[in-house]
């Protein structure tokens, strides 16, 4: 059984969306972060994306909701050459996917192991990305025993399409909503078919993490299995 205290706790990389930074996205996760088996039992590792989002002089655009005033926003890659992003294109074009990916193999390096991911939006594609690069290439030093995925969705860049060729087994639970106008429903469903068998939480809300009591519920219920089965594996 594993000992008691700071080294029980779940250490999780948490990566924002677009148009997001760590600190934005601390910010969004407020109400999950106070839940009592994320504030006692979990250690919560905020990073922000290298890349810059160009400003778009005032104009409210569609991404994950505005950054934290001041530090700018960021995205993990662009789906056209001239640092734009959306999600429903179909384009050979990931520009700035190799940066993300360099400083996340470094975090991974210096600052892990983690235990999971906690991921939002394109942060939760970029997650699902990260987890066929785990499942294809066990030499990786991109290792975790989970992931939660809210406002998922399956990349639609080409040079992402091998990584979700295999099945992808590592315990994931996916967060979406009825009525999210951002990343659609049908998005995080078809993403749902390359994880063996995922836990699923769809609410009615829109495009952001739900925390209601039922919400908590099947959010204390994974971190529990996986604080279990990290205590049964040690």
């Amino acid at each position: 059984m594993a000992s008691s205290g700071a080294t029980q706790k779940l250490k999780i990389l948490c990566i924002h969306g677009y148009r997001q930074n760590a600190q934005s996205f601390r910010e969004r996760t407020g109400a999950f972060r106070k839940f009592p088996i994320v504030k006692k039992q979990t250690d919560l590792v905020f990073i922000t994306a290298p890349n810059r989002v160009p400003s778009m002089h005032g104009e409210e655009a569609p991404g994950d909701g505005q950054a934290a005033e001041g530090l700018g926003e960021t995205g993990w890659w662009f789906s056209a050459p001239d640092n734009t992003y959306m999600a429903q294109e179909f384009t050979d074009c990931c520009k700035g996917y190799q940066e993300s990916l360099d400083m996340v193999t470094e975090v991974f390096k210096t600052q892990g192991p983690f235990d999971g991911i906690l991921s939002f939006s394109q942060g939760a594609s970029f997650a699902s990305l990260l987890c066929g690069i785990q499942q294809q290439n066990p030499d990786s030093p991109i290792k975790f025993n989970f992931v939660i995925l809210v406002a998922g969705f399956k990349s639609r860049q080409s040079a992402h399409e091998h990584l979700y060729k295999e099945k992808i087994t590592v315990p994931s639970l996916h967060v979406f909503g009825d009525t999210d106008k951002v990343i659609q429903k049908d998005m995080s469903e078809a993403l749902l078919q390359h994880f063996v068998e995922p836990v699923i939480l769809q609410h009615e809300g829109g495009h952001f993490i739900p925390t209601t009591g039922a919400h908590k519920q099947v959010y204390t219920q994974f971190l529990q299995k996986m604080l279990d089965s990290r205590a049964s594996n040690s």
